[in-house]
């Protein structure tokens, strides 16, 4: 079966992103069901898959992370209100029985994700 992971790296300062809030939204039909939520951890990876098993299935996803709460935790983002505060990123599943891996690369005034391996 398949399943999602992410990770996050703070590229301002070139460390992981810890203690950033996640959370995983199926998009349905002009709905969004929240499916996980958790944190990242000290290496900026979640504990777990964020979905996994017959959870993982094909259709539209979301992630979010809270990185403005990070970054003013940092006291690094002299904006207020911040720049960037959520990241949504949004993507297709074609491919349940597959891993998707969606990190995100992030600093207090830009971000750019991919699909991982």
């Amino acid at each position: 079966m398949g399943y999602l992971t992410t990770h996050v790296l703070d590229t301002a300062n070139g460390c992981p992103g810890v203690g950033i809030p996640v959370v995983v939204r199926r998009l349905e039909a002009g709905q969004a069901t929240t499916l996980a939520q958790t944190q990242t951890n000290d290496d900026g990876r979640c504990d777990r898959p964020l979905i996994e098993d017959d959870a993982f299935t094909a259709g539209q996803y979301e992630i979010v992370f809270d990185v403005g709460a990070y970054f003013a935790d940092r006291r690094e983002s002299l904006d207020s209100p911040a720049f960037i505060d959520e990241v949504v990123i949004r993507f297709g599943v074609a491919h349940a029985d597959q891993h998707y891996h969606v990190p995100l690369l992030v600093s207090p005034y830009g971000y750019s994700t991919y699909r991982g391996s």
